[in-house]
């Protein structure tokens, strides 16, 4: 969205519109379609075109109302999905870092009780040794 107004000639209903916006012109085109397409919409229902001009008018805006808060309700529902996978990565990266945590841990533990079983293993050959030596 820039600071600048924009201006655009748009078609709605079979008639033309200057439509004024900070939005760009492909924006304010959009939004000129998409009226028209609910236009379109409710203009096949015989129904709504057996209504008065302002009935058929309202029963546009409920219409359009309608899909924004259709929109509103999904855009509601996925940010709440995101939030819920946000915990989880959280979630997930704490007990990832608790697991690196106690892997670390773990290891050094490995490496002390390697370091312990040469000892003890050099200690047997020395025992070995010297109880060989006394034999003769």
């Amino acid at each position: 969205m820039s600071s600048a107004k924009h201006f655009t000639e748009v078609l709605i209903g079979g008639k033309v519109y200057t439509l004024s916006g900070f939005e760009g012109e492909e924006y304010l085109q959009k939004v000129s379609t998409y009226l028209n397409h609910k236009i379109t919409e409710c203009s096949n229902s015989e129904g709504y075109r057996k209504q008065s001009a302002d009935t058929r008018n309202i029963l546009l805006a409920l219409n359009i109302a309608d899909d924004y808060y259709k929109a509103k309700k999904q855009c509601d529902s996925l940010e709440n999905d995101i939030e819920l996978k946000d915990k989880d990565m959280y979630d997930l990266k704490h007990e990832l870092i608790s697991v690196q945590i106690r892997l670390e841990n773990a290891e050094k533990e490995l490496s002390k009780m390697k370091e312990e079983n040469n000892d003890l293993q050099m200690q047997i050959v020395k025992l070995e040794t010297e109880m060989k030596n006394r034999r003769k």
